[in-house]
């Protein structure tokens, strides 16, 4: 993990003109508890704080602009232009070109950013658990394929809630082991109906599945984990019952 002022650098083979930033919590104007640089104008925020942040951010990723999506926890894919609105309504992006920084906001769940090898086109997903069962790894990976023809697939993990945090019910053990059985071997039961979950793991594994061997990043241990690193990152699962809400940082990947 390469950790900057500006947040986490990538450590990942992407070919030359591909650049990816994941945003921190520090560095930005907002107030506790999205203290302080708070991308989601979603969690009740002051809306000049979260515009100031922003701003940051495309100062960050200039020339290109950020686009901020929708995100609804489904699997729609929407490519992206200069001209896409924020608050487009999607789980995942597709970017070729200059121009405009393919954005995924989270503050637990799972941001997966794409390569390919030829450089030419870029993606992020938002991939918390039901997006995952759903199959929002395979839309944009599918989106990706048809868009920029043969070559290898390059992926990036980000942080996430750790294997040790995620606790789940049955149900959700029950959908990803009905997928695909070999997911049983990343849940661990806590009695009662309950379980701790690797998120990471479950994305690897659904993403060998389809052919990409070349994933980075996010390995599950403690450095990568949302809910416990407490001043590096924001947490919906550990503040909002307590703080009322969180913030949200951004996994970012462009063309320049």
């Amino acid at each position: 993990m390469l950790l900057t002022a500006d947040g986490i650098q990538p450590d990942w083979p992407a070919p030359p003109g591909v650049r990816a930033l994941f945003t921190t919590r520090l560095g930005g104007v907002s107030v506790p508890p999205f203290d302080s640089f708070n991308l989601g104008d979603h969690v009740r925020d002051e809306p000049l704080a979260v515009a100031g942040n922003r701003e940051r951010l495309a100062a960050l990723t200039a020339p290109a602009r950020p686009v901020f999506l929708q995100q609804v926890h489904g699997t729609h894919v929407v490519p992206l232009t200069p001209d896409t609105p924020d608050g487009t309504t999607a789980d995942a992006c597709v970017a070729h070109g200059p121009g405009v920084v393919a954005t995924i906001m989270v503050a637990d769940c799972l941001p997966v950013l794409f390569t390919h090898a030829s450089g030419t086109w870029v993606a992020a997903a938002h991939a918390g658990w039901r997006g995952l069962v759903q199959g929002v790894l395979e839309a944009t990976v599918g989106t990706l394929r048809e868009s920029a023809g043969e070559g290898d697939i390059v992926v990036w993990l980000g942080p996430c809630i750790g294997p040790g945090a995620f606790e789940v019910g049955a149900e959700v053990c029950e959908t990803f082991v009905a997928a695909d059985p070999e997911a049983g071997a990343h849940f661990w039961p806590l009695g009662k109906g309950k379980f701790l979950a690797d998120l990471q793991a479950l994305a690897r594994l659904r993403l060998q599945a389809m052919g990409i061997t070349h994933v980075h990043g996010n390995d599950g241990s403690p450095p990568w984990c949302t809910v416990t690193q407490t001043s590096r990152f924001f947490s919906h699962r550990r503040d909002a019952a307590l703080l009322g809400s969180t913030g949200r940082m951004a996994a970012c990947v462009w063309i320049e």
